[in-house]
């Protein structure tokens, strides 16, 4: 099979991914409206009809265009879908923004949906995690393997590039949708979650994302009182940011939204560059 960008997309392993689905009877998706889940949600709905259900957590931490655009997916597509609400905002160990963050955010989804599951007779718990993330920084994926959550994309060796390329073929507006995390992944290791932070963030991308910015992180600062927005553009966006009083307008945005200061990160958006502290080599030579 060859999809729309000259990619070749096994189809040998999509009928796996349809398979092993079929085999589990009955499935609820951790669903967020991503690039994985939407995929997911929309094969197991394929194969399942209504023995499958996808479930979306709302929080603080997920942003509210986010969540409507799950909601109209899922609404265009016939994909069955609940909203539940979570409760990591009240785990200090969450708020507290270890580096294992993602683990106490993943535990509390599947406290809410293993109960759930049982109750309505579903089977099987399953997330988006993919062949692409194998190796990658995931606590989240520890509290899946104490859930005994299932990762079928992960399981018949689905990349990332062959899930866009299917979700192209299937019609889903996710295709070519950009990496997305949740809003507590901006703010660096240590230093606090808050509600009013997330707020800020959100505002802060929605400026950014309204001004035609595809690849786009708000990282949330604390400088003693004052807060520093530190933006990430994919590289190739850096030109367009810096052009015609761009970045004075985006500025002044932030400005108005509580940041004292705004910067440009000069790498642009890459991923995971929130764990970069984590796998830093120690510095031996002092730098003048």
């Amino acid at each position: 099979m060859v999809g729309w960008q000259g990619f070749v997309v096994s189809d040998s392993k999509l009928e796996q991914l349809r398979e092993l689905i079929r085999s589990f009877g009955s499935c609820v998706v951790a669903y967020s409206g991503g690039v994985d889940s939407v995929f997911l949600a929309r094969v197991a709905r394929d194969v399942l009809g209504d023995k499958s259900l996808a479930v979306i957590a709302d929080s603080a931490s997920l942003p509210r265009r986010e969540l409507a655009e799950a909601l109209e997916i899922a609404e265009k597509f016939q994909i069955p879908v609940r909203v539940v609400k979570t409760d990591e905002f009240n785990n200090t160990e969450y708020l507290a923004n270890p580096t294992n963050r993602c683990y106490f955010c993943k535990h509390e989804l599947f406290t809410e949906l293993e109960p759930l599951a049982k109750a309505e007779g579903f089977a099987v718990i399953a997330y988006g995690e993919n062949a692409s993330d194998v190796g990658d920084f995931r606590p989240g994926a520890q509290a899946a393997k104490e859930f005994q959550v299932r990762a079928p994309l992960k399981e018949v060796g689905m990349t990332k590039a062959e899930i866009r390329e299917l979700s192209a073929q299937l019609g889903l507006p996710t295709a070519d949708k950009p990496q997305m995390a949740c809003l507590s992944s901006r703010i660096p290791y240590g230093e606090a979650v808050t509600p009013e932070k997330l707020r800020m963030i959100e505002e802060a991308e929605v400026v950014l994302r309204d001004l035609g910015f595809y690849d786009v992180r708000v990282r949330h600062h604390e400088l003693k009182l004052l807060a520093l927005a530190r933006i990430e553009v994919g590289p190739t966006e850096m030109a367009k940011l810096l052009a015609d009083d761009v970045a004075g307008r985006v500025a002044a945005a932030l400005k108005k939204i509580g940041y004292a200061h705004v910067t440009l990160d000069l790498q642009g958006y890459r991923r995971g560059s929130t764990n970069e502290i984590i796998f830093r080599a120690p510095r031996s030579v002092p730098v003048s």
